[in-house]
């Protein structure tokens, strides 16, 4: 019986591979819109993950997202440093400065100012120099591979900055002494590197410029007991790494429409699939209604028609999920060389997958519904 389920499904051809197209195309909607907005989830959170030196980060109550500086007094890292079970703590600088190249051309970047001593939250990979050579005269890093893509390039020759390179800062002079990579972040403003000190003489002056306090917690000490007397000790947020990054992937996503956007577009993949695999299954069905009148005429059982019908519905969600699953991978992997947001964990194949399933499991049951209402008599008329 399996074998009649099986050739009943393929003797249309048309409709057979309609089924599949709709099903993988369904797929590959749900799994590509889904990758990219975990991508761009994950992209929000990228310097934090890259400044995961620290447990904690001590931050102004105001402070809605990771790029979102609100300066706290100097006086908080002395206060951090004072409370028990704190390792280390050093400030950080960040914020949005403009740059300008010899020729003229203008740049926004984010200029993040490591403490002098220990040039803690430095980036993960370095290129080209050493992390100390920030200590030099007028150093910066800047990001290796990414200045053509973030603008940080003369209008003359189009040649972007590479090391050795002179520019200016709020009109102070920079030296570029180093290159790194990092994460592909969501911001796409180039984010260059300096010693807390400079980052101060670089920027405008204001009574407070502090954006945060890295803590790091003693070996075998609670952090959430730690996180609480910091929050006591200065009347500061203190948030871990997993909960900044949380809270940044939240805002920008509320806020940007970016989650109501790739939503709609899921919620378009299964909708898609629904009404392809749902009108062609169903038509499938009552274009073989005589072949079911037969079977049923023969004393095939209403249960072996049910598992007839779930084989071929199965038979086609595979295929087309399989197809659909493949083809969202290799789009993803393209995607993803050319740096732009793509993640895909296990999650999400699993979530196409039960979608998809259950749109075929809802066209089967369409589809039983015309087979049991079925009279055995209605294949011997006409």
């Amino acid at each position: 019986m399996n074998l009649i389920a099986l050739k009943m499904l393929m003797g249309d051809r048309l409709k057979y591979y309609g089924l599949i197209a709709g099903i993988a195309f369904a797929t590959m909607l749900i799994l590509q819109q889904s990758s990219i907005l975990v991508g761009f989830t994950k992209q929000t959170g990228a310097f934090i993950r890259d400044t995961a030196q620290a447990d904690l980060w001590i931050m102004d109550p105001q402070v809605r997202f990771s790029q979102d500086r609100v300066p706290v007094r100097e006086t908080t890292v002395q206060l951090a440093r004072g409370v028990a079970g704190v390792e280390w703590a050093v400030p950080l600088y960040q914020g949005f400065l403009r740059g300008n190249m010899p020729d003229g051309t203008r740049f926004t970047m984010i200029l993040v100012g490591l403490d002098d001593a220990t040039l803690t939250g430095g980036p993960p990979q370095i290129v080209r120099g050493q992390l100390s050579d920030l200590r030099r005269d007028k150093a910066v890093f800047i990001q290796a591979d990414k200045p053509e893509k973030k603008l940080m390039m003369k209008r003359t020759g189009g040649r972007p900055l590479a090391f050795g390179d002179r520019f200016s800062i709020n009109d102070n002079e920079a030296v570029v002494m180093g290159t790194y990579r990092a994460r592909e972040s969501f911001f796409w403003e180039p984010v260059i590197y300096t010693t807390y000190t400079r980052a101060l003489s670089y920027a405008p002056p204001e009574r407070n410029a502090l954006a945060y306090v890295l803590v790091k917690v003693q070996p075998g000490r609670d952090v959430q007991a730690v996180k609480k007397a910091l929050e006591q000790k200065t009347g500061l947020s203190v948030r871990t790494n997993d909960e900044f990054i949380a809270m940044t992937a939240d805002y920008i996503l509320n806020t940007t429409g970016i989650l109501v956007n790739f939503g709609l577009a899921v919620a378009l993949g299964v909708m898609i699939g629904s009404l392809v695999a749902g009108q062609t299954f169903y038509n499938f069905t009552l274009d073989n209604l005589r072949h079911y009148g037969a079977l049923k005429a023969m004393g095939v059982s209403n249960g072996r028609l049910v598992l007839m019908v779930l084989l071929q519905a199965g038979t086609v969600a595979v295929l087309g999920y399989s197809i659909g699953a493949g083809l969202g991978s290799g789009m993803g992997w393209i995607v993803a060389s050319q740096g732009l947001a793509f993640s895909m964990p296990w999650q999400i194949p699993a979530f196409a997958f039960t979608a998809i399933t259950l749109v075929c499991g809802l066209a089967a049951w369409l589809s039983l519904r015309r087979v049991f209402a079925l009279e055995p008599a209605v294949v011997f008329k006409g």
